[in-house]
């Protein structure tokens, strides 16, 4: 079964800024613009659940907007406690439209979804 989701178009999330995205099951994701490379992580901080998607953007980081926690978005390795990472997920476009896997992990060094390719 194909698990791709059509989250929005290649325009969001804008480069520098997350995107949070309600999915039909009730999970939650987030989008990251990376200097044109999407990335998807799980939207939910492990820390006290926490917006990840409303966080701060450097680089690949974002940064929790409710304590504080940090997360590289391309491996979702949390540089605050490295045993509570968040889930990546497979990250394409096709036709303009971004699609995501939650059902499936991205593997780390993956490229994401390259904009404008």
């Amino acid at each position: 079964m194909d698990g791709w989701i059509d989250v929005g178009t290649q325009e969001e999330p804008t480069r520098g800024r997350g995107l949070a995205v309600f999915l039909e099951d009730g999970r939650e994701v987030a989008l990251f613009n990376v200097e044109g490379t999407l990335h998807c992580t799980n939207n939910v901080c492990p820390h006290v659940q926490g917006p990840l998607g409303d966080g701060h953007l450097e680089g690949e980081i974002v940064t929790c907007p409710w304590h504080g926690w940090q997360f590289n978005v391309r491996t979702g390795e949390c540089l605050d406690r490295p045993d509570r990472p968040v889930a990546v997920y497979p990250v394409r476009l096709e036709e303009g439209r971004i699609l995501v896997d939650p059902g499936r992990p991205a593997q780390p060094s993956g490229p994401g979804g390259a904009l404008g390719a």
